[in-house]
């Protein structure tokens, strides 16, 4: 069989493997900003636009999408017994995201025409996307949709953020990019994650755990993803210091379910133990915003104690933790290996809590904060390292034929 056939064979394989790649660039190209930035090596590079504005971009909306994409072609009809979704279509999402994306990088040190025309066809590939997930969750025939219609909505949030980043480049509406960032957070990665993690978590522990009973409250879900929500409004209305109403509910749903999903059980199994750690990070990530916002109630000048700290510990720590994590559970299983996760990939999930670790406490540690900026990179290069190892682990995976020989 050709590598084109063992891509087209399953949906995560081309997706999982452009995002694997693309993972390993974007961390790169921070990296290399940072380090002229901050007079490391190099001097700073005068991209189209603020480097922050294009690192959260590439990060948000064309990082981990591939692996939402590639997570959701999956399992969207094992949930609800739907059809498959159509070679054709997670192709054409696949082709699109990466010529997007290629075409961003270029127009980022070139032109800001290019840079636009790179989202357009990002935007074509989400278009792609959503309309398969859509016909799959509309003609399904199972009765449990309540997760596949949040991150259907969630996932069309998205498609709006990434709409936003557009007109903010031809117009250079500030709206237009506070909206993107915000959406990107709290209207469509927060959401789909925390709706994943309400789903899997609990069924993949029952799995492997004895005894174990499954708790999956939908009260609590709702709750959640309301206070994502709310905390994404209060922003965009410009009410910061009123955050901590959604933001310490939130941080006590997540660690009530931390706590009965059993954190501490997890770690008798490595490949579930990194669900639940990564699951943990979005306890601390709301107390801390939740904090920050009490601060900035009050009055203090130190409003902004904590930095982007809650940020990258949400990012970073849940996110990408989360990513690394499921993404390497549906290789394994879907490739015909058994279900365990190797000392290698532990080892490098334990590399980015350190990159977390690193680039939260640059922010909250106050005897550290003058040596900030090395600890930035630092950060950077840890997941860039990590991140890297993991690619050139499982990238080798999506190009060849599952080793049971069934298809897949």
């Amino acid at each position: 069989m050709t590598v084109w056939h063992h891509l087209a064979a399953a949906p995560h394989r081309s997706l999982f493997l452009v995002g694997a790649l693309q993972g390993v660039a974007t961390m790169l190209w921070w990296v290399f900003d940072l380090a002229g930035r901050y007079g490391v090596v190099g001097t700073p590079f005068s991209w189209q636009v603020a480097p922050m504005w294009a690192h959260g971009f590439l990060m948000v909306y064309s990082f981990f999408p591939f692996f939402i994409f590639g997570f959701l072609f999956t399992t969207y009809p094992n949930w609800m017994n739907g059809a498959k979704i159509r070679p054709r279509h997670f192709l054409a999402t696949c082709l699109s995201l990466l010529i997007g994306v290629v075409l961003f990088y270029v127009g980022l040190a070139t032109h800001t025409a290019i840079l636009a025309a790179g989202v357009v066809i990002m935007l074509a590939g989400w278009s792609v996307a959503i309309y398969a997930l859509l016909h799959v969750l509309f003609g399904a025939s199972g009765q449990e949709k309540r997760h596949a219609i949040v991150t259907g909505v969630a996932l069309l949030f998205g498609w709006l953020g990434v709409a936003a980043y557009l007109l903010w480049l031809l117009t250079e509406s500030w709206t237009m990019l506070h909206f993107s960032r915000v959406a990107g957070i709290w209207f469509f990665l927060l959401p789909i994650v925390m709706t994943v993690s309400h789903r899997m978590i609990p069924f993949f522990s029952s799995r492997v755990l004895e005894n174990y009973v499954i708790v999956r409250p939908y009260w609590i879900l709702w709750l959640m993803l309301a206070c994502s929500a709310g905390h994404g409004i209060l922003l965009l209305s410009e009410l910061s210091p009123y955050l901590w109403l959604v933001d310490f509910p939130l941080a006590f749903c997540a660690l009530y379910l931390s706590f009965k999903w059993g954190l501490l059980r997890s770690f008798r199994v490595s490949l579930l133990a990194v669900l639940h750690i990564s699951f943990a990070w979005l306890v601390l990530s709301m107390l801390l915003y939740g904090l920050q916002s009490l601060i900035l109630m009050q009055g203090e000048s130190k409003a902004m104690l904590f930095g982007l700290a809650p940020l990258h510990a949400l990012a970073i720590g849940f996110f990408a933790g989360m990513v690394l994590g499921m993404a390497s559970r549906v290789t394994i299983g879907h490739s015909g290996r058994p279900l365990v996760l190797d000392n290698f990939t532990w080892l490098l999930f334990i590399g980015f809590q350190g990159a977390a670790l690193l680039r939260v406490t640059a922010d909250i540690v106050p005897v550290v904060a003058q040596h900030a900026p090395q600890l930035y990179l630092m950060a950077g290069m840890v997941w860039l390292a990590c991140f890297a190892l993991w690619a050139a682990r499982y990238v080798p995976v999506y190009l060849r034929q599952r080793i049971d020989g069934k298809p897949g």
